[in-house]
């Protein structure tokens, strides 16, 4: 709900303003219906601040199964907040390999100097895998049941930096890197750490770095197409995201580890992300990328 009121610097409502609720137009929310199969509430974050920062963060953690408790902190609304977008994506997917969970066990993962004890997966399968010789890097794409989805990942070899990938990734070089073309299915040994990442963030200001400055100015935000009140600027874009990955799939949760070749006379490819690496689940069919991490440090 958007509201327009004036208030003293102490927070008091000045007397003698206009207090008027603002709804959103009815061509809107059958948009976001039609579109987003997205619902919209309206709240008053003026009568009952703390109230409906509550309500949202509870909204998110049901749609999220509990993975996101909070996505809202304390005082990040208050009287004066008019508009808020809030973003959760729940994704878990289990691999169409998946990983036996008797043969993780502790393994060092290196990061610059530093060596720290990970519980490393294990599978010997057939993957697609292929090397990016610009970087130099590896890919491995690990599918997801049914084939719609898969996971991405690029690891630097053993002499690369993150940064150093991380400064040449593009989409466009993304889209190349990891192109049917370049990926070839063959039987690999793959060792995976078990991860389990949480963030959050205040996405306005990378939004203002991206040039979208208006949405968050009273005098220039334009929001006419979703309510008769033009000029309700955003007052926060929060985003918080959490991605886990173990044995079964993904859910966006010092020993040496044995690897058995098989019987053949040839070595079998590795791929072993003991170091810092870049992961993405992707949607195959349209190649939209719908997560990306690092996984840096234990």
């Amino acid at each position: 709900m958007f509201e327009d009121r004036r208030w003293a610097e102490d927070g008091s409502q000045l007397p003698g303003t206009l207090y008027q609720k603002t709804s959103f137009r009815e061509a809107f929310k059958e948009s976001c219906q039609k579109f987003y199969q997205a619902d919209l509430e309206e709240l008053s974050f003026a009568e009952d601040t703390e109230e409906c920062r509550k309500h949202i963060n509870d909204w998110v953690m049901e749609k999220t199964e509990g993975k996101i408790s909070e996505i809202l902190g304390s005082g990040t609304v208050g009287p004066l907040t008019k508009l808020v977008l809030v973003n959760a994506i729940y994704f878990k997917g289990k691999w169409n390999e998946q990983f036996n969970r008797k043969h993780t066990r502790g393994m060092p993962f290196k990061t610059n100097q530093e060596k720290k004890t990970v519980q490393m997966m294990f599978k010997q399968a057939k993957f697609k895998m292929g090397h990016v010789e610009e970087v130099p890097a590896q890919v491995l794409e690990l599918p997801y049941v049914g084939a719609e989805l898969s996971m991405l990942i690029l690891l630097p070899d053993e002499n690369t930096d993150l940064a150093v990938v991380e400064k040449a990734l593009t989409y466009e070089k993304f889209r190349t890197w990891t192109s049917p073309e370049k990926l070839t299915e063959e039987k690999v040994q793959v060792c995976l750490p078990r991860l389990k990442l949480e963030a959050s963030y205040d996405l306005e200001a990378f939004l203002r770095r991206l040039g979208m400055t208006d949405a968050f100015e009273e005098a220039k935000a334009d929001f006419s197409g979703m309510s008769a009140k033009k000029n309700v600027p955003m007052s926060k874009v929060a985003h918080k995201c959490f991605v886990e990955v173990n044995e079964e799939g993904t859910e966006a949760a010092g020993a040496t580890a044995v690897v058995r070749n098989s019987r053949c006379c040839r070595m079998e490819p590795k791929f072993c992300a003991d170091h810092p690496f870049l992961f993405f689940i992707r949607h195959r069919e349209t190649n939209s990328i719908l997560f990306c991490g690092r996984f840096s440090s234990p």
